[in-house]
């Protein structure tokens, strides 16, 4: 999609910090961080929001999952803990529409939601 941030950012036309890539899967470092660690892990193939993965395309939440174990680890966040959040739609608390997950650590997570 032309217009969305996160097809630029795979694109290289909008500049990350890359934590973790592969050639299904890039993971960056969010500009507005809620904790210590706060990674976004996104499909590099558009998807918009987690409704629209089916049946062909069910590899992507296997993907994503993967892709978050593995940003634990290199960010040091595996052994204490983390929190993985995908938000889905406006009520939900989408703001971009490409599906995407954080990965939240580096210190005791309370009950707020990020």
């Amino acid at each position: 999609m032309s217009d969305c941030i996160f097809c630029k950012v795979v694109e290289g036309k909008i500049h990350c910090t890359k934590i973790y890539e592969d050639d299904q899967i890039l993971a960056f470092d969010d500009i507005h961080p809620m904790a210590p660690v706060h990674v976004v892990v996104i499909p590099k193939k558009h998807v918009s929001t987690l409704m629209d993965i089916d049946t062909k395309s069910s590899s992507v939440a296997n993907n994503l999952i993967n892709a978050a174990q593995k940003v634990a680890q290199i960010k040091g966040i595996a052994a204490k803990g983390f929190r993985i959040v995908i938000n889905c739609n406006d009520e939900g608390g989408q703001i971009v529409f490409h599906l995407h997950m954080h990965v939240l650590g580096g210190r005791k997570l309370q009950d707020e939601l990020g």
